[in-house]
């Protein structure tokens, strides 16, 4: 407890628990909608998106300046993807994969063979898997974090009734006379935006985890849609703070970390549903 209560007194690790429980927050109120809609692989593809955006961002040398090219080319690919068509020959988990593969193919390429870096494999490597990135933070990327995952929150609690129609049943929230199409696609925006702020924290491969797994362990639990909501937020926040505590002490990585204990509480919260229903 000493050793933590000494590296709480530096700024840069009280930015990386602030931005890590936002990032968490948000993830996990996000990730019950894409579940309950059956769109759990989004995460993945744009965070391969933006992982191919962030190297545009790095071959152009706009590192001050790079959230100016990543999300807005994050938020089109989201809005794109998330765009339903009946209509289109490609279906939709098609193009998420198609997608998916292209940019990272495309982000790993320009790195190669553009990047000013001596060690270009370490640099995709932190980029995918995540690294120390999120202890150097500074207090503009804390404050812009905080803004935007404020707006997050509004929204989900401010449009709680017309999100939860849409997710649940998107057909009779549309013949009810509801704008089915602005919040599909205000919820792929906030989608990319989340996965943006994500990839300091847990790198581009282990976003879907964040996304995913505090939301199907409170499924685990909840038995409607608020619950859920609730416990993923629980859930996701304190596996967050638990994971960047145990990675600021022990020096492992710190995407890595989170995930494994997302991963820990799924497999308690799922063996021991199993013994209560067999029990019941």
């Amino acid at each position: 407890m000493g050793i933590l209560f000494e590296y709480l007194q530096y700024p840069f690790v009280r930015y990386a628990l602030i931005v890590g429980t936002l990032i968490a927050l948000c993830s996990s109120l996000l990730g019950v909608l894409l579940v309950l809609k059956r769109y759990s692989y989004i995460g993945d593809g744009l965070s391969h998106v933006a992982f191919g955006a962030m190297a545009i961002a790095a071959v152009l040398h706009m590192t001050s300046a790079k959230m100016l090219l990543i999300l807005p080319i994050t938020v089109l690919a989201a809005v794109l993807l998330l765009k339903t068509s009946s209509s289109s020959k490609v279906q939709g988990d098609a193009r998420i994969a198609m997608v998916s593969v292209s940019s990272l193919a495309i982000g790993y390429l320009l790195m190669n063979r553009f990047s000013a870096s001596a060690n270009v494999s370490a640099d995709v490597c932190s980029t995918l898997f995540g690294s120390t990135s999120i202890l150097t933070l500074t207090a503009g990327e804390v404050w812009l974090c905080v803004i935007l995952s404020v707006l997050v929150v509004m929204m989900y609690v401010l449009l709680y009734p017309r999100i939860f129609a849409v997710t649940f049943d998107e057909d009779f929230a549309r013949a009810s006379g509801m704008n089915t199409g602005f919040y599909n696609l205000l919820i792929a925006a906030v989608t990319a935006v989340i996965i943006v702020l994500a990839m300091n924290l847990v790198g581009s491969l282990l976003i879907s985890a964040l996304v995913i797994f505090p939301a199907i362990t409170a499924m685990q639990i909840g038995r409607d849609f608020r619950s859920v909501s609730v416990y993923a937020a629980v859930i996701s926040v304190c596996c967050a703070l638990a994971g960047m505590l145990v990675a600021i002490v022990s020096g492992t990585p710190v995407g890595s970390t989170i995930v494994a204990c997302d991963l820990a509480v799924f497999v308690i919260v799922y063996v021991l549903s199993l013994l209560k229903g067999r029990r019941g």
